[in-house]
């Protein structure tokens, strides 16, 4: 455990770098390249490791503000993402979690059930807070592994299943997102999709950032675009005008740089991905394998962080009106892009869509985190984890509200 551990502390900025360096050597692209690849991917996971907290060290005061000044009463705290992983890998199930994500990945490989190569290792922490809710439902860790191992193997298909169109969307061929928490929305997304097909007057609804850019020049501008939004939430937080206006050059900030330090990113993969594609089909004719990686690489569209911005105040609005949601969201407000980045592939940019689809998987999100927030609060007390002063409950968004993750959890259940 101790060694686990070890690895696990190192983070993705250090820990990816290393294995893409051994991937890259493996698949003949020389060490001083893979060195190199390795290196920019890591100060790229940096930049956008930065920006995030960005987002998040603005987004969630003003999210406090705009529940403070809607007297907004709920209570199951959402602790957020960081606490969720915490948890997840502090549980027996984390113990285990990577040789069984690997071994899961290295044996569909072999029996040619997946074509992806999973290497975002830090975020098996997903299928490890899957088994630790199982562990603590049905009083079994051979079940709660199970499980993880059954979440590992639906999301490796899920991002074979992806696959091409995230390619073709983020331009980022030879890749896959098996992501747990973004994955899990792309079979919700796909029918709500055709099902706005179908819909007269809507179907016909488009705006991206590009259409919004064509009709209006310079104002529909993705940087532009982030002031506005900014701005939006900054009044809906009731800020003075400094404050709103410092709101709005944040968030323009985020539009600008996420995609840039995105770019960083993929001018390290790319070398390594071309490598794998040659190597495999040296020895495996007709064989493609795709390199899987964090989804945070899909975040810094200019039509995720404009949904995710919309998405924000929506998400507040849902949790007062909901019946029968007990939780407050919080401290997963600003992983939103995350939920949304595979789910704009689906939509072609359509940001009108994303955030009608966007809406749905929060709503139901919010009753799935209320339904789980007993087993997610008995799990964090047994880890160790530190309830924050006067909550009983708490919950997140991810992945709490993981639709994958309580699907696995309700059938372990029934089986048990």
């Amino acid at each position: 455990m101790g060694v686990i551990q070890y690895i696990l502390d190192l983070g993705a900025s250090v820990m990816l770098p290393i294995i893409i360096l051994l991937l890259g050597a493996a698949f003949g692209l020389g060490w001083g390249r893979s060195f190199r690849a390795g290196l920019t991917i890591g100060v790229g996971f940096v930049g956008i490791g930065l920006v995030i907290n960005l987002l998040v060290e603005n987004l969630g005061p003003a999210a406090k503000a705009m529940v403070d000044r809607f007297g907004v009463q709920l209570d199951v705290v959402d602790v957020g993402w960081p606490a969720a992983a915490s948890i997840a890998f502090a549980s027996q199930v984390g113990a285990f979690v990577i040789p069984i994500g690997l071994g899961v990945n290295i044996l569909m490989l072999l029996t040619r059930t997946t074509q992806t190569l999973n290497v975002d290792l830090w975020n098996y922490w997903h299928f490890a807070f899957t088994g630790a809710l199982v562990a603590a439902a049905t009083g079994s860790l051979p079940l709660g592994l199970i499980a993880a191992a059954i979440n590992a193997a639906i999301v490796l298909k899920l991002g074979d299943w992806s696959a091409r169109s995230v390619q073709e969307f983020y331009d980022a061929p030879g890749i896959s997102l098996p992501h747990g928490f973004s994955a899990a929305y792309v079979p919700i997304a796909v029918p709500l999709n055709a099902l706005l097909d179908r819909i007269p007057g809507i179907r016909s609804v488009v705006i991206s950032p590009e259409s919004i850019q064509r009709r209006l020049g310079v104002i529909g501008d993705p940087l532009v675009q982030g002031l506005v939004l900014g701005i939006a939430l900054g009044l809906l937080a009731g800020y003075n005008a400094q404050k709103t206006l410092q709101l709005g050059i944040t968030m323009a900030a985020v539009m600008l740089l996420m995609p840039r330090m995105v770019r960083l990113l993929m001018e390290g993969l790319m070398p390594v991905s071309e490598a794998a594609r040659q190597f495999m089909q040296r020895r495996f004719a007709h064989r493609m394998v795709y390199i899987g990686l964090d989804s945070a690489i899909a975040v810094g569209h200019p039509a995720a962080i404009a949904t995710s911005l919309i998405l924000v105040p929506i998400a507040i609005g849902l949790a007062v009106i909901i019946p029968g949601n007990h939780v407050l969201p919080f401290g997963d407000l600003a992983t939103i892009p995350f939920m949304v980045a595979m789910v704009i592939p689906v939509v072609r940019g359509n940001v009108f869509r994303s955030v009608i689809i966007g809406s749905v998987v929060l709503a139901v999100g919010l009753l799935i985190a209320t339904n789980v927030a007993p087993l997610h609060t008995e799990a964090a007390i047994a880890s160790g984890f530190q309830m924050p002063e006067g909550a009983t409950l708490i919950s997140s968004i991810c992945d709490g509200a993981n639709p994958l993750t309580w699907v696995l959890l309700k059938l372990m259940q029934l089986v048990s």
